[in-house]
Order: structure tokens, then C-alpha cells, then sequence
């Protein structure tokens, strides 16, 4: 093999491409390391170098991708809370239905991977905090309002994968399911 020399960075980032295209394109456990190796034009040896194996390529590619899901999603913006709620809601359904076996191979097949798991719990935090900071609570009641964001974001997770996987609703429905989920969470205890 006579691949393109690149720098390092430059190369791992064309190894999470490619693993990104071809993780998407199959199952996780139909994809093989020296095929990675071969689209790059490098030995499947240098792609083990860069990733000691398959599971860290994977969340490397996944890493990457709830990045970018992050970053579409934006921050909210106090008074508009309900408008970005829709929109991040819209973005994380559009980015499930394109990446749907990426998003399928990291919430069943890799489900219990601490790895894939901090992935998945850094981007609930970051989102929870996102929609803490837009809710604007004050006080004592912020605390609990995270517990229920942070419920609340693992049910869309969870909607969202077995949507993917069944189709028993359509998506305007999940996107209703979900907002009228959120509206229930945050509404004030009687008496409080």
C-alpha cells in the first residue's frame, strides 16, 4: 500500500471519516479494519496504530458525530426556550434518520461499552445544562429541574432508538411525544 503520507492529525481525522462512512453504510460488527485501512490507501497496521481496535475507531466516529449533533443544536436562548427545544428536537431526529445504523450500533450493540457511555453521558450534560441555563431557574428548584432534564433527555434517546428500529409512530408524533414528556417534566409540584 502506498497511501498519501499525512501528518497525524491529518490522518486520523481521514480514518474517522472513513470509519464514519463505513459504519453508517453497515452494522457495526460487518465492518473490518483492514477495509478502512484499504479506502485510505494505508495498511490495516497503520489503522491500528491510530486505533487499537474496532471499538475505539467506532467512538472516535461517534465522538466525532455527537459533536456535531451538539453543535447543531446550539444554545438556547432565555424566552425562546420552546422554539430551540423544537429545533434541537428536529436536528437530533434528522441526524438519527441519516446515521441510523452509527446511532442503532452505539445504543444496542455497544450499549454497555463505558467508552460509547461517557460519549453519551458528556452529551446529556452538555445539552442539560444548555436547557438549565435557557430555562433560567432559580434557586433550589434548579436542582430538580436537572434531574428532569436530564430524564428527560435519555427518554428522547430512547424514543428516538426505538423509532429507528420499529417506525411504529411517525416522527411528528415522537416530536408531540416529546415536547408534551418535557412539558409534564418541568411543571411545578403543587405547592411548591
Amino acid at each position: 500500500m502506498s497511501g498519501r503520507r499525512l501528518d497525524p492529525g491529518a490522518r486520523r481525522a481521514q480514518l474517522i471519516g472513513i470509519g464514519a462512512r463505513l459504519f453508517a453504510e453497515r452494522p457495526y460488527h460487518e465492518v473490518r479494519m483492514d477495509e478502512v485501512g484499504a479506502a485510505a490507501g494505508v495498511s490495516r497496521a497503520l489503522v491500528y496504530r491510530y486505533f487499537p481496535s474496532k471499538r475505539d475507531l467506532f467512538a472516535a466516529v461517534y465522538r466525532r458525530a455527537t459533536d456535531e449533533l451538539v453543535a447543531v443544536t446550539g444554545a438556547g436562548s432565555p424566552g425562546a426556550v420552546g422554539d430551540w427545544v423544537a429545533a434541537g428536537l428536529d436536528a437530533h431526529f434528522d441526524y438519527f434518520e441519516a446515521n441510523a445504523t452509527t446511532v442503532l450500533a452505539a445504543n444496542r450493540d455497544l450499549a454497555g461499552d463505558p467508552v460509547i457511555q461517557s460519549i453519551i453521558t458528556d452529551e446529556l450534560a452538555t445539552l442539560r445544562s444548555r436547557l438549565l441555563d435557557a430555562l433560567e431557574v432559580p434557586g433550589p428548584r434548579r436542582e430538580a429541574v436537572g434531574v428532569a432534564l436530564l430524564a428527560w433527555l435519555s427518554f428522547v434517546r430512547v424514543s428516538s432508538v426505538e423509532w429507528l428500529l420499529h417506525r411504529r409512530i411517525g416522527r411528528d408524533e415522537l416530536h408531540a411525544l416529546c415536547v408534551r414528556t418535557l412539558t409534564a417534566a418541568l411543571e411545578p409540584e403543587n405547592g411548591s
